[in-house]
């Protein structure tokens, strides 16, 4: 496997310098901060929820409508933003989401409907979902550039910045109107953009190091398409759990342990704690276990946390469940996107990704069904037998897969 500093020239006047080291520095600087502003901006906007519903006068049905215009946006752009990414490139589509994402926060605190609300909302789910493929296709190229299984440290990126987008809007939410916070934000996605979108449009996206010509790009097609398929649901198994925990953790912890409130509501904070911590030391576990172990280690460690989650009789063992769930699922959205987008390039990452946040949008309503037909914690044991299905998954996948990378 030939170094990087054997490829290029040094750098004038820097003895042993080496250029394409310093490129993949800087992209993946800039990538690592367009991550973090999409989980801020997008924290951000979900804090002031319950303030948007007031001011448009919506009730919670209304409301829940209007929040798939979000989805709908979402879902309906990834399979677009895989072919502009194919077409233009992956850096120029990640800025111009960008833009278009925080032009969009500022669109809420103007609408006084629940109609209007739904239809702005579908701007800012399309920008949402155009960055998220856009962003996860030039990791995905960063990654195969730099031979290191960095893509988690991308996510806890997000997982960052959304707990600080979050963590900001509780405090200035008493203060500040919505209009005012989510202008505010406008402002600060324009400033980070303009100051890291350069280097992404400086630099076209790297090339695979490898020892022979690369290939074209590799279409949706027969196998690959399959094995796409295979990851994609693989990542829905994992964000079906994102999902639940999040709208999910707190009332099982208050409702049937009868935890205090404010002890209910760090159930996902720990949760998400865990997750991020996961992902921080995610490129070491990769590098010592392989993408495969990890999966089916990550797969395995989840639905056991879940199982104790869900049914476990105290609080503090549930809440240890919650964490132990958090490190399991940790890497796997971000590794099953890496694979498929290593598989069939931008396509593959629309795909899996389209999957992938599909599951999170099942998981809450899907557990609100179950929890009413059966109870809540069983409903939330599904989140288990899903993440023990992306292990099996995993496994089951893991010849073919390693064939079609060859």
């Amino acid at each position: 496997m030939p170094l990087l500093n054997k490829l290029t020239t040094a750098i004038p006047g820097v003895p042993g310098g080496d250029p394409a080291s310093a490129s993949l520095s800087r992209l993946r600087i800039a990538l690592t901060v367009f991550f973090a502003l999409d989980g801020f901006l997008f924290a951000g906007w979900v804090v002031r929820i319950p303030a948007i519903k007031q001011q448009t006068g919506s009730s919670a049905s209304d409301l829940g409508l209007a929040l798939l215009g979000v989805s709908a946006g979402a879902v309906v752009t990834m399979t677009l933003t895989g072919q502009l990414c194919r077409r233009f490139g992956s850096h120029p589509v990640t800025v111009a989401s960008a833009v278009l994402l925080a032009l969009s926060m500022a669109l809420p605190p103007l609408t006084h409907s629940s109609l209007a609300l739904g239809l702005v909302l579908l701007v800012f789910g399309a920008a949402y979902g155009g960055i998220n493929v856009a962003m996860n296709s030039a990791a995905v190229e960063l990654v195969g550039a730099m031979r290191r299984p960095v893509m988690p440290s991308f996510h806890a990126a997000f997982s960052l910045g959304g707990m600080l987008g979050a963590g900001l809007g509780g405090l200035v939410a008493g203060g500040l109107s919505p209009s005012v916070h989510l202008l505010a934000l406008t402002g600060i996605g324009l400033l980070v953009t303009a100051a890291a979108g350069p280097v992404l449009l400086r630099h076209h996206a790297p090339a695979a190091r490898t020892d022979t010509t690369p290939s074209a790009p590799r279409r949706l097609e027969g196998r690959t398409r399959r094995l796409v398929l295979l990851f994609g649901v693989i990542a829905l198994c994992t964000a079906y759990g994102e999902g639940a925990m999040a709208d999910w953790s707190a009332l099982h912890l208050e409702q049937d342990l009868h935890a205090h409130p404010g002890l209910a509501a760090a159930g996902y904070s720990l949760f998400a704690l865990t997750m991020t911590a996961g992902r921080l030391s995610g490129t070491v576990l990769l590098e010592r276990l392989g993408q495969t172990r990890a999966l089916v280690l990550g797969g395995a460690t989840a639905a056991a946390g879940m199982l104790l989650g869900a049914l476990a009789p105290s609080v503090w063992a549930a809440l240890a469940g919650f964490a132990v769930a958090g490190l399991g699922l940790a890497n796997i959205f971000p590794v099953a996107v890496g694979r498929a987008g290593e598989l069939a390039g931008p396509g593959g990452v629309a795909a899996a990704s389209t999957l992938g946040y599909g599951g999170m949008l099942l998981g809450p309503p899907a557990i609100g069904f179950l929890a009413d037909w059966f109870s809540l914690p069983v409903a939330l044991t599904t989140v288990a037998a899903l993440a023990a299905g992306a292990a099996v998954i995993a496994y089951g996948a893991r010849a073919a897969a390693a064939r079609a990378v060859e």
